[in-house]
This record gives structure tokens, C-alpha cells and sequence, in this order.
């Protein structure tokens, strides 16, 4: 942007110039923000979803075998 005033110039070029400064300083802050996060979820020690979802699997059958093993004593006790 050039313009008849040099005061202006120099002016928008130190308007720039914090511009990309306050970006950086913003990127450090975001970047120091995540880096915490993640070092207080590790300290958590939380489970991944994967190991979740193998729980949760082994849940349903283990639900499942006690349902059959359920029906099976039933009848056998009809049976006695």
C-alpha cells in the first residue's frame, strides 16, 4: 500500500509488522496449550478407544455366555 504520506507508510508497515508478531505469539500459546493437554490426559491415564471397545466386546460376550449358561440351569432344574 503506498500512499503520498510517508508517516502512513510507515505506519501501516509497523501495523504489519505487530500483526505478524502478535500471530507468532498466538501460535506459541496454542502450541504450549495443547503441549499441557496432552502431558494432563497421559497423567490421567485413560484408555484408548480401541481398548475401550475390546472391553466393551468382551462385555457383550461374557453378557451373552451368562444368558445361555442361565437357560441351561433353568433347565436342568425343570428337568430334576
Amino acid at each position: 500500500m503506498q500512499t503520498n504520506n510517508k508517516i502512513l507508510d510507515d505506519v501501516a508497515r509497523v501495523m504489519t509488522g505487530a500483526a505478524g508478531a502478535v500471530q507468532g505469539v498466538r501460535d506459541e500459546i496454542d502450541g504450549a496449550i495443547q503441549h499441557q493437554l496432552h502431558r494432563l490426559l497421559k497423567d490421567m491415564d485413560l484408555v484408548t478407544r480401541e481398548e475401550f471397545e475390546v472391553v466393551k466386546e468382551m462385555a457383550a460376550k461374557a453378557r451373552e455366555e451368562n444368558e445361555a449358561l442361565r437357560v441351561e440351569l433353568e433347565a436342568l432344574k425343570a428337568d430334576s
